[in-house]
């Protein structure tokens, strides 16, 4: 039987968003504390696509529990102990042992190359850093969430973000910086490109590690990103598309370049993603000059940037592909927030979660 609710005994939730890779992330120099091969730079995406995490610290349970989407988890299921891994850390730095509940939905699917993982770990990092009154700022939240997942970083913050590679041993410079805010450049929009929800047979981390151990070509790549960060960051300084856009493209195309030089192949686009991108192509051609960028992670769903004067034009070029299920319309955003108490999935009256539509 549980205890007595204790009134000071408060569920803290976040909300937090994906973040779209225009220079990828693929590959680490450590695997443990999740050091990259070469830094990344990202737009944080806005609401339509989010992560509502809650979390309640307490002694009326005697182990965690973890809910995902309504059905409780598998404490030793390896993507909750990464979570878990980030609340130890946590727990530890603010000197609690007490046991929490935490309780995770997403607006969209899971492990379907749509970074599920990013908005999940930030939101549950920015619950818990309120919960347990620590007050970190949010490059420190990132060095944390980099340890759960590594584009979960650069989720904690809005807008253009870049996760800084850093060089110690011990990661203290591996985390985020914010290039420029989510109003830097209003009518820059993402076209999110559903193609399948599916779970991908491939996590990113073991492809990661496939793909470090067997790829010839991408003994090329750490040195190439690095010298894109640079161009991607200018670009959007000056809010200048045409070079975003072409850098854009080529780093996707670098990426799964050196995913399929992986052995055995890593393929996570299909034959609809690469319909996307001929059509882009075509369009950009048609067009004299790039006004639509595709950018695809570690999924066959697409992300196909353009500026709004230019939105109808894209969606008539890709509107005749087959096997494209939807269509989601959305710009960068301000990053993860806490809640108000009805947003809250926990009822800590009686330790259970609860029921959303």
């Amino acid at each position: 039987m549980y205890k007595e609710h204790q009134s000071n005994e408060i569920v803290h939730t976040a909300i937090a968003t994906p973040n779209i890779a225009l220079v990828k992330y693929w590959g680490k120099r450590d695997d443990k504390l999740i050091l990259p091969m070469n830094s990344s730079i990202s737009m944080t995406l806005g609401e339509e696509f989010n992560t509502r995490t809650s979390v309640l610290f307490t002694d009326r349970i005697k182990e965690d529990i973890f809910y995902i989407n309504g059905e409780r988890q598998d404490l030793s299921n390896k993507d909750v102990i990464e979570r878990f891994t980030i609340i130890d850390i946590m727990r530890r730095m603010a000197g609690r042992d007490d046991r929490v509940m935490v309780a995770s939905e997403n607006s969209f699917p899971t492990a379907a190359g749509l970074a599920s993982s990013a908005s999940g770990i930030s939101a549950l990092v920015f619950a818990v850093n309120a919960a347990l009154g620590l007050n970190l700022n949010e490059k420190d939240m990132s060095i944390i969430a980099r340890q759960g997942s590594g584009s979960a970083c650069r989720s904690l913050a809005g807008g253009f973000v870049k996760w800084e590679k850093g060089s110690r041993v011990d990661g203290a410079d591996s985390h985020i910086r914010q290039i420029a805010k989510a109003d830097h450049w209003p009518d820059l929009i993402d076209i999110v490109v559903i193609v399948s929800s599916s779970k991908k047979k491939v996590s990113s981390r073991s492809g990661m590690k496939q793909t470090v151990e067997t790829s010839t070509l991408y003994k090329a790549r750490p040195q190439y990103a690095e010298h894109m960060c640079a161009e991607v960051e200018k670009a959007i300084t000056d809010r200048d598309f045409e070079s975003l856009g072409l850098l854009t493209i080529r780093d996707s195309n670098n990426m799964h370049a050196v995913m399929l030089d992986t052995y055995p192949p890593i393929l996570y686009l299909n034959d609809v993603s690469k319909e996307i991108m001929l059509a882009i192509d075509d369009l950009n051609s048609s067009e004299g000059k790039i006004i639509a960028a595709y950018t695809f992670d570690a999924g066959p769903n697409a992300n196909i940037l353009t500026l709004e004067k230019h939105r109808g034009k894209v969606e008539k070029a890709i509107s005749g592909i087959e096997g494209i299920k939807k269509l989601h319309v959305t710009k960068a955003g301000s990053g993860p927030r806490l809640a108000g108490e009805g947003e809250s999935l926990i009822d800590a009256s009686i330790l259970k979660i609860k029921r959303t539509e």
